[in-house]
């Protein structure tokens, strides 16, 4: 099988330059305290595509997307989301959405994911009416005057999603957005979500520990490790996805993609 994987190396990548990238990564490295956690990191997602990074905890998939929303400051290199290369200039402009839900304690559900209209200039009327728009398809509609703490976790986290997909940023960053959900209300958030990004410029950044949900939801899927300190390789995965097989989890095509990407962790650590 042709799986369209890509040897990475510490080569810049010449797809760096490119009119249709929204985010861009050229040379980035990280250190946290005197330990170098990213090095020469090169990486392009253009527009209306998602792409997916799996790899073993620690390896730094989170801190790339700290660096690229401008909560960190690479040590080295450049970053470009949507035009903005100021760490200052890219927090704000885009979404994203952490392990942890983050929610505020004292805003009810629908209070919480306006939070990012609020915070683009929006008002409260037209905010609160696209937040009830979505959040039948969220699941929420019962539950928009309810406060945090009346929510389950899984709950939770689709507020969390909820108000990272409201502002309609062109960059999505998500840090395991599924994570506390059970498989039912994952998988139909999941289909939720490609269906909302079909027709969507936006770009996707995805942060997983699930490979199967990688190759589900992504068009490229990166393998990251600890060592070298970054993206060993790239997987094209759009084309087994949509073969338009209805078990797409149970072909031959999906079986092996699958049994590559865990062979490649497999090398370097076992992903959780």
């Amino acid at each position: 099988m042709n799986s369209g994987i890509q040897q990475f190396s510490a080569e810049r990548d010449s797809r760096v330059v490119n009119n249709d990238a929204l985010v861009e990564l050229l040379g980035v490295g990280f250190d946290y305290e005197n330990t170098s956690i990213l090095d020469e990191i090169n990486l392009t997602v253009e527009k209306g595509e998602f792409v997916a990074l799996v790899g073993p905890s620690g390896c730094g998939k989170s801190t790339l997307l700290n660096l690229i929303s401008g909560v960190l400051t690479a040590r080295s290199g450049q970053i470009v989301a949507n035009g903005n290369i100021l760490s200052s200039d890219r927090i704000g402009n885009v979404s994203y959405m952490q392990q942890k839900d983050l929610l505020l304690p004292w805003r009810t559900v629908a209070e919480n994911s306006r939070l990012g209209s609020e915070l683009r200039g929006v008002s409260s009327s037209e905010s609160n009416e696209q937040v009830r728009k979505l959040a039948e398809s969220f699941g929420l509609s019962d539950v928009l005057d309810s406060m945090p703490h009346e929510l389950s976790g899984g709950m939770r986290q689709r507020v969390a999603l909820l108000r990272a997909v409201l502002p309609d940023n062109p960059v999505l960053l998500l840090d395991e957005p599924f994570g506390a959900l059970d498989a039912i209300t994952r998988s139909s958030l999941q289909q939720w979500l490609l269906n909302v990004l079909d027709t969507s410029d936006k770009a996707v950044l995805l942060v997983t520990h699930d490979v199967e949900e990688a190759i589900l939801l992504a068009d490229r899927v990166l393998v990251m490790a600890h060592s070298p300190n970054g993206i060993i390789a790239e997987f094209d995965v759009k084309s087994v996805v949509s073969s338009g097989d209805n078990d797409i989890t149970m072909s031959a095509e999906f079986i092996e993609l699958k049994k590559q990407i865990l062979d490649h962790l497999g090398k370097h650590e076992v992903v959780r």
